[in-house]
C-alpha cells in the first residue's frame, strides 16, 4: 500500500552506519518529531545525530492525514476535568504555538508543501451535549470556537464545535528539505540503551543525550511505558469525483468518519480500532462502502493505514524518559494528533537540552501519573494484556495447517505446534511463531493487511516475520520456516 504522501515525492537514501560513533545528541527515529527535534536544535547550535531502524520517513509519518490543529477531538472538557484549567490552557497554547512554527519554518525556508489555513470541525452525529460542553470549555481557555448545526458534510449531524484557522500539508514535501543538514544513519536498528551508549547489531553510539522519537519506546524499564499506552490503527482512501470541502472533519465517537481533501482528492478515514484486532478484516471495505453511498461516482486512488500510540490521560508524554535517566528524552504518546504533537515535543525537547530547564514539560511531563484521568484505560489496557499472555499459553488452533485456503493467514497446527501461517494465492506457506518478542502476547492475524499483530503493545511483523513496526526489535521468523508447495 503506496500512501498518497509517499507517492508525491522521492526521499533519498542515507548512509548506513560503519564504525562507532560519538554524538553530542543522540536521537533514535526519523520520523516527523526525531527530524523536527533535530532540526531545532541546529537552529540552537547543536548538533545532532539521527538513528533510524529503516529508510527516512518511512514510518508513521508517510501515513498521516496531516491536519495540524490544536483541535484534538472533543478534548477540553476532559483536560479542564482531569487537569484544571492552568494545564489545560497550557495544552492548548503549546498546540497553537505549533502551527504558528509550521508557517514559520514554511516560511524562513520556503517550503512548497501544500500549506493550508482550514477550519477543523468535530461533530457529533446524535449527541449535541457533549459538542455544547466543549464549546464551554474551550470559551474557557480563550479559544475562539463556534457552535454549528450546518456543515458541508453529505449528511445531517446533531452538532458540531468549529476551529477556525487551523492548517493541513503535504508532511513528506514540508520535511525533505528540512533533511539536507542533517546527519543520518539508516537501518540502524538500536536494540538496547546502557547509559549514555546506544548499542546496534555492529555498532554503538555514545552520546551525551539520547532523544527516542522511535513512536512506540522500545526500552520497557525504567519508563514502562508498555503499562501506559496501547497502540490503534486507522484506515484512509483517497477518493476522486467527491464532494469539494472546504474543512476538515472528524466525528467525536471512535468508530466514525474523517473527511479533508487535498488536491481535488478526498481523504476518508475511519473503521478504526486497537491494534490486533481487525481479525476479521473488512476495515477498507467498510470506508468504500460509506463512499459509495455519498459519492456514487467515486473512484479510489489511495488507501493506507496508520498507527497511533494512545496515552493512559490522553496527553502524550514529552519531556524526560525517567527520573532514573535524566540524560534521556521521550516524544510519544501522540494520541492520533502526531502532526501537532511533534512540534510540541521539538520544541520542548530541544529547549530542555539547550537549556537543561526539564521542568517546562508541564502538562505533557512523562513523570505525571492522573489517577482520575487514567484508571479506566489502564484497567482496560491491563486486561487485555493479561489477556493476550493467557493465549499464548492455553488457546489452541483447531486447524491444521493444511487446510489454509490461499490468500489467507491464522494461528495453524503445523507438526503438533502451534504457528501462525500464511498461504499466498500460489500456494507457498510462511510460517512464524505466534508469541511476540515484546512481551509474550499472542499474535493475531490482520487480512486486511496480511501481517501479524500483538493486542497488547501494537508491534507489527509481515507475513514472513519481518518486524513492520514496535516496540519489537526483533522478527518472529522460525527456525524452521520454509515455503510448502501446494
Amino acid at each position: 500500500m503506496l500512501s498518497l504522501w509517499e507517492d508525491s515525492i522521492k526521499i533519498e537514501k542515507y548512509n548506513e552506519l560503519n564504525e562507532d560513533i560519538w554524538a553530542d545528541v543522540a536521537i533514535i527515529g526519523a520520523g516527523i518529531a526525531g527530524i523536527l527535534t533535530g532540526y531545532m536544535l541546529m537552529q540552537k547550535g547543536i548538533k545532532p545525530v539521527i538513528l533510524e531502524a529503516d529508510r527516512v520517513l518511512s514510518g508513521m509519518t508517510k501515513n498521516t492525514t496531516a491536519k495540524i490543529t490544536y483541535q484534538h477531538g472533543l478534548i477540553y472538557d476532559k483536560l479542564i476535568k482531569n487537569f484544571g484549567v492552568v494545564k489545560a490552557t497550557q495544552y492548548y497554547k503549546f498546540n497553537k504555538q505549533a502551527i504558528r512554527e509550521y508557517e514559520k519554518i514554511i516560511f524562513n525556508n520556503k517550503i512548497d508543501c501544500d500549506f493550508e489555513k482550514k477550519s477543523s470541525c468535530v461533530y457529533s452525529l446524535n449527541d449535541e451535549k457533549c459538542i455544547l460542553n466543549e464549546v464551554v470549555a474551550a470559551k474557557r481557555l480563550g479559544i475562539n470556537a463556534e457552535f454549528v448545526k450546518d456543515t458541508e458534510l453529505p449528511f445531517k449531524i446533531k452538532a458540531g464545535i468549529m476551529f477556525k484557522n487551523q492548517a493541513q500539508f503535504n508532511p513528506l514535501k514540508f520535511l525533505k528539505p528540512l533533511l539536507q543538514d542533517l546527519d543520518i544513519y539508516e537501518n540502524c536498528v538500536i536494540n538496547k540503551i546502557v547509559g549514555d551508549t546506544l548499542y546496534s547489531d555492529k555498532y554503538k553510539i555514545n552520546a551525551r543525550k539520547i532523544v527516542i522519537a522511535s513512536h512506540y519506546p522500545f526500552v520497557n524499564v525504567p519508563g514502562y511505558y508498555f503499562l501506559r499506552m496501547h497502540q490503534e490503527r486507522s484506515y484512509v482512501i483517497a477518493i476522486q469525483n467527491a464532494q469539494s470541502l472546504k474543512g476538515m472533519y472528524i466525528d467525536e465517537q471512535t468508530g466514525g468518519y474523517s473527511f479533508r481533501e487535498y488536491n481535488n482528492l478526498l481523504l476518508l478515514g475511519g473503521s478504526g480500532c486497537r491494534t490486533g484486532k481487525n481479525k476479521n478484516g473488512g476495515a477498507y471495505d467498510k470506508l468504500r462502502q460509506a463512499a459509495k453511498i455519498w459519492y456514487p461516482n467515486y473512484k479510489e486512488k489511495y488507501h493506507w493505514s496508520a498507527q497511533d500510540c494512545m496515552p493512559l490521560d490522553s496527553v502524550p508524554y514529552i519531556g524526560q524518559f525517567s527520573s532514573k535517566t535524566p540524560h534521556i528524552y521521550i516524544a510519544t504518546g501522540f494520541n492520533k494528533w502526531g502532526m501537532t504533537s511533534s512540534m510540541v515535543a521539538a520544541r520542548l525537547i530541544s529547549e530542555m537540552i539547550s537549556t537543561g530547564d526539564n521542568d517546562i514539560a508541564g502538562i505533557f511531563s512523562p513523570q505525571r501519573f492522573n489517577f482520575k484521568a487514567s484508571i479506566k484505560n489502564l484497567i482496560k489496557d491491563g486486561t487485555c494484556s493479561a489477556a493476550g499472555l493467557i493465549k499464548t499459553i492455553t488457546k489452541r488452533p483447531n486447524e491444521e495447517i493444511e487446510n489454509l485456503q490461499a490468500g489467507h493467514g491464522g494461528i495453524v497446527k503445523y507438526n503438533g505446534q502451534k504457528v501462525g501461517a500464511y498461504k499466498n494465492e500460489n500456494g507457498e506457506i510462511f510460517i512464524v511463531t505466534t508469541k511476540c518478542p515484546h512481551l509474550g502476547c499472542q499474535l493475531e492475524w490482520n487480512p486486511d493487511e496480511l501481517c501479524w499483530e500483538c493486542p497488547c503493545h501494537g508491534s507489527r511483523f509481515d507475513y514472513k516475520g519481518n518486524t513492520i513496526s514496535g516496540p519489537s526489535t526483533t522478527g518472529i521468523t522460525l527456525d524452521y520456516i520454509k515455503e510448502i508447495k501446494k
